[in-house]
């Protein structure tokens, strides 16, 4: 694995514990949080697999557009796609007001996290 691969993982992973924490946090949990570090942790995640395929890596959020420039890589990727869309979102709003999380959706984005990450783990022979 590239060493700048690596680098996007380990960013990951730690977004990844981070948003697992603030899920679980008692009390006063951050549901904002868990939101935002959990499309941080999907976003690093598409990063690394782009990285490691040789595919300029773009500074831009929206996963969906990431997954496009996966596609002929990693066409099963394209599963993915309903939960990236949904992701995308919550690298913005929940950092402004307008919009503040609670509980069950903050599990929802976690657990579609979770999916993205296994999935793009496994492209990268990680267990």
């Amino acid at each position: 694995m590239k060493p700048l691969t690596q680098e996007w993982i380990e960013k990951a992973e730690g977004d990844f514990r981070t948003a697992g924490r603030e899920l679980r946090a008692e009390p006063l949990p951050n549901y904002d949080a868990v939101c935002f570090h959990a499309q941080q942790c999907t976003e690093k995640y598409l990063k690394a697999r782009l990285q490691e395929t040789d595919i300029p890596v773009p500074k831009i959020h929206d996963l969906t557009a990431l997954l496009d420039l996966l596609r002929s890589h990693d066409p099963e990727l394209e599963t993915l796609r309903f939960a990236l869309g949904m992701l995308t979102d919550y690298a913005v709003a929940v950092r402004y007001p307008g919009f503040s999380a609670d509980q069950a959706v903050a599990e929802e984005v976690y657990s579609l996290c979770e999916q993205v990450r296994q999935s793009i783990r496994q492209c990268l022979s990680l267990s």
